[in-house]
């Protein structure tokens, strides 16, 4: 199988994940363009991959070093308001258009104060708790320690609840569903 080919297989299979990574990193305007330049430079960088990775913690430590990098060019945080409320994982209730309204208002609050969180609070949070990757991928993606990655995902939540506590009443934020 020729490079491109298994490039476009980890596109397929690992795209979606990488281009909801780079929305929560770098916001939705921006996010279509790097994932191309993610999966460039996975093609360009082939020869480079070690086996001893898979390849879905090497695109993600590509996708994370592109996000730096753009928001190293921008300067600026203010597509916070912009991020989409992807409930698709959410299971489907019968609840009232007031109930679904509630959270997803609740929702938006709390990836609004991701956006207000140090960079690496925001990859842990975004790499464990809404991406559900293992301590083991994040740490490889991250290129730190496991322990590391347990104890910043630790300060991490409590960065993120001390952030909703100050941003929003705990009457506005009943449970945050989306903090593990």
């Amino acid at each position: 199988m020729s490079h491109n080919e298994i490039i476009s297989n980890w596109f397929e299979r690992y795209g979606n994940d990488i281009y909801h990574f780079l929305i929560y990193r770098v916001g939705p305007t921006d996010a279509e363009d790097l994932l191309q330049e993610v999966f460039i430079k996975a093609l360009k960088g082939f020869n480079g991959f070690k086996e001893n990775a898979t390849p879905k913690t090497w695109l993600f430590s590509i996708a994370r070093n592109i996000a730096i990098d753009e928001s190293r060019r921008k300067k600026s945080k203010k597509w916070a308001d912009t991020i989409p409320i992807d409930t698709s994982n959410e299971p489907k209730t019968n609840d009232s258009p007031e109930t679904i309204l509630d959270f997803n208002e609740e929702t938006k609050a709390i990836y609004q104060c991701i956006q207000l969180l140090k960079p690496k609070y925001q990859d842990v949070i975004i790499l464990r708790g809404i991406k559900e990757l293992s301590v083991q991928e994040t740490a490889r993606i991250l290129k730190w320690s496991e322990s590391k990655v347990k104890s910043t995902h630790y300060r991490a939540k409590k960065a993120l609840h001390e952030e909703l506590r100050r941003c929003f009443s705990y009457e506005e934020i009943k449970s945050p569903r989306t903090i593990r």
